[in-house]
């Protein structure tokens, strides 16, 4: 199984992207582990749009969406909701392909220091995604990343590893 993984963020030092990856690696497949600093795109604008095009940093990540059997998504919150990143990134390939998760299953989740753990940006995801075609195969939020996470070890807390463990179950890709 090929399975594309990404943290929804720009951060050289995401928790998103430490957690996707932790994530994925609980899938039986091949990871191929995205970096969203690696597709850098102009403000999207329709008279950008009209200007320029469709960059192609947006094809070569929609490329490896409709390649991918799995897409894990570790969604970062700002103020709420998506960070400015990955809305642009989002906009730029709704652009070239509306139902850019179409035919794909896709497993959420978000971490955040705070104590909801990204919540805000899961409730957005989680009614957002679909509309691009994405099946849900479910969702997991991890709050205060830094008290329990270990990058050695991965969840700390025995009732949140309780939860993800049997949330990673409930997600098994048949």
């Amino acid at each position: 199984m090929n399975i594309v993984a990404f943290g929804a963020s720009a951060s050289k030092k995401s928790i998103n992207k430490i957690f996707a990856h932790f994530v994925a690696q609980q899938f039986k497949g091949t990871v191929d582990l995205l970096d969203l600093n690696d597709y850098p795109l102009p403000l999207y604008t329709v008279d950008i749009e009209q200007e320029i095009g469709i960059p192609i940093e947006v094809k070569v990540f929609d490329k490896k969406l409709e390649r991918a059997d799995l897409i894990v998504i570790s969604l970062a919150e700002h103020n709420g909701t998506y960070t400015a990143v990955f809305k642009n990134l989002f906009d730029w390939v709704s652009r070239h392909r509306l139902k850019m998760f179409e035919g794909k299953n896709v497993v959420l989740v978000s971490t955040a220091p705070g104590g909801r753990g990204g919540k805000g940006v899961m409730d957005a995801a989680l009614v957002r995604f679909p509309i691009h075609g994405a099946t849900i195969l479910g969702h997991f939020s991890l709050p205060k990343f830094y008290e329990n996470f270990s990058i050695e070890t991965g969840i700390i807390d025995e009732a949140l590893k309780n939860d993800f463990n049997s949330f990673i179950q409930e997600t098994e890709v048949k």
